[in-house]
């Protein structure tokens, strides 16, 4: 054969991650402003991307930016112009459904947008206020609607095609006339009733699943909405996403991932590869900063210590506390949180300590780490022995009385000079200030701290944990003073366990018994092999006292201190506590 063959173009790859880019928030107002949020932690090129509404007829738009950057904003301006009641489709240069959100009569006014965390909340209409290019938090309700509580939480494309939701609410939500609709724009939307005639409700706290009668492919989408045809959820993932399942980690709450294995009907077991949406990712966060709170510069990352072990848990990491929630008179960042300590005689009871002079009492609530507001919704400042001075707060740690015992390294008012100390306040005593009950200074213990000069006097006492004596004895101690096993009756004035401080100058754990007469015994220091530490704790459940060397199923609570983060308009600015988990 003779002549010119002309062949089809090949369609455009999608971009790695594109299942990652959410519409995070739409309004049908003026400019029919658009916003796009990406989950996941590389950033994704929109270079050629279309939009469509109810016609689905792909246009192209003008970004603010060609790639929306990790855990960020793009908007623009949808060509198509929104209607009162309309849909918005997102697509790749190649063609591919990436999103897709739709409306009924006035619910994207002033905008519909994403609450509970960008680009993985529940789709809330009518918000407050419009956010764009910001968090959506501040424009969000304060509790989620009941029909926003329930969440697609995992989904196959093995055959099955299962698709599970789950009610994350107090109070049963009825989901008989809701729909959905997978990525193909020529389907129409298929009734959940009749693809599973007894799923008609979903109980507090319960699942329901149901198969699709459209079928779901190796890359696809499905798209939620409720009985008025507002969008509740969706979820797309890439190529093999689905199989055995694409599964939110946190259960009900997180972004979506590959799962090892499919748990429908049940908790997920977030314990994939990541293969669904790119790895784990940074949840929650956003929010507008308070008056008052001026966040500080991130300054970058720290390297991986040599021979740090593989994260046990989740990969994902939640954002685990509201904007500015620290925002003190000596410290108006609005984090910088070092000290946390899981109260023994109540786990849902976390304190914590600020930098700067301040303790705080957090509980939990809607899945934060809040002040408790019974003890002070603003924190309480501490002193030092008789009521003098800001001690600059490290550690923090719960004796067996129920006290806290906090190292501090320096006195704020003179920060040149170190004071490396460990304070005891007893949480119950009443005021808005706390002096120490008891308080023993260490300080002459470590002379190449006293230069002159704030930087090294900030390298002290960075954390401490509590160790009960019957740990130390149960586990053959040997007392470095006697070179015997330890024997608590040798120093009957230290109670019922000894503290163990790390000094962030050289990476090594100190060993005192705190004596009730405000003297103190030394045990001697402990080489961790590490440079640094900046967190000691006793895990009683594991029964092991662990250094932390940086910043950071069982929860687990860390803090940054305001160095690190992503930086002005990310989730994590004006933000000091992070959550995961890792298995029992």
């Amino acid at each position: 054969m003779t002549g010119v063959v002309a062949a089809q173009p090949a369609a455009a790859a999608d971009p790695a991650g594109y299942q990652n880019v959410r519409i995070n928030e739409v309004t049908s107002s003026n400019s029919d402003t658009v916003e796009l949020y990406n989950t996941g932690s590389t950033a994704v090129s929109i270079s050629g991307w279309k939009v469509s509404d109810d016609s689905f007829s792909p246009q192209s738009f003008s970004p603010s930016a060609g790639t929306v950057p990790a855990h960020g904003f793009v908007t623009f301006d949808s060509p198509k112009g929104l209607g009162d009641s309309d849909k918005l489709v997102i697509y790749t240069s190649g063609g591919t459904v990436v999103d897709r959100v739709e409306w009924a009569t006035g619910m994207a006014k002033p905008a519909m947008a994403r609450c509970g965390g960008d680009g993985t909340g529940a789709w809330v209409t009518t918000t407050a206020a419009t956010t764009f290019g910001a968090a959506n938090a501040a424009g969000c309700p304060a509790s989620l609607p009941a029909a926003s509580q329930v969440r697609i939480n995992e989904v196959t494309s093995d055959g099955a095609d299962t698709v599970e939701l789950y009610n994350g609410g107090s109070s049963a939500v009825s989901i008989g006339s809701w729909k959905y609709v997978d990525s193909d724009t020529g389907h129409s939307a298929a009734s959940v009733s009749s693809s599973s005639p007894s799923t008609t409700s979903i109980p507090a706290g319960g699942y329901a699943t149901f198969a699709s009668t459209l079928g779901l492919g190796d890359n696809d989408s499905v798209f939620l909405t409720d009985g008025n045809g507002n969008t509740v959820d969706s979820v797309t993932w890439a190529t093999g996403g689905a199989k055995p399942s694409d599964e939110r980690c946190a259960n009900g709450t997180g972004d979506f991932r590959t799962a090892t294995t499919a748990t429908l009907g049940g908790a997920n077991s977030c314990s994939g590869s990541g293969g669904g949406t790119g790895g784990g990712q940074l949840l929650g966060g956003g929010g507008s900063l308070t008056s008052g709170c001026t966040p500080e510069a991130p300054t970058g990352t720290a390297s991986t210590p040599a021979g740090t072990s593989a994260w046990p848990g989740g990969l994902d990491v939640t954002i685990a506390d509201n904007v500015c929630a620290f925002t003190t008179s000596t410290g108006p960042e609005g984090r910088d949180v070092s000290g946390l300590a899981f109260d023994p005689a109540n786990p849902s009871v976390l304190w914590a300590a600020k930098n700067k002079n301040w303790l705080f009492k957090l509980v939990k609530s809607n899945g934060k780490w809040i002040p408790d507001a019974s003890w002070s919704a603003t924190g309480k400042q501490i002193r030092f022995l008789g009521g003098s001075g800001e001690p600059d707060s490290e550690g923090l740690t719960v004796g067996a009385n129920g006290h806290l015992y906090v190292t501090s390294e320096r006195d704020n008012t003179k920060n040149t000079v170190p004071k490396d100390t460990i304070m005891e306040f007893d949480p119950t005593a009443g005021g808005s200030t706390l002096t120490p009950i008891h308080q023993w200074d260490m300080t002459s213990q470590f002379p190449q701290l006293d230069t002159g000069s704030k930087d090294d006097a900030n390298l002290g006492f960075e954390g401490v944990a509590y160790v009960p004596d019957s740990w130390l004895t149960a586990n053959g101690w040997v007392d470095p003073l006697t070179g015997a096993a330890y024997n608590p009756a040798n120093y009957p004035l230290h109670g019922s366990g000894l503290f163990f401080a790390g000094l962030e100058w050289d990476g090594t754990l100190h060993a005192y018994g705190l004596n009730s007469d405000g003297t103190f015994t030394t045990f001697g220091a402990i080489s961790t092999g590490k440079a640094s530490v900046v967190d000691v704790t006793f895990d009683a459940g594991t029964q092991r006292i662990v250094a932390t060397c940086d910043n950071g199923s069982r929860e687990a609570v860390w803090t940054d201190d305001g160095i690190y983060g992503f930086g002005s308009g990310s989730s994590s600015y004006g933000h000091a506590l992070y959550s995961g988990t890792f298995p029992c």
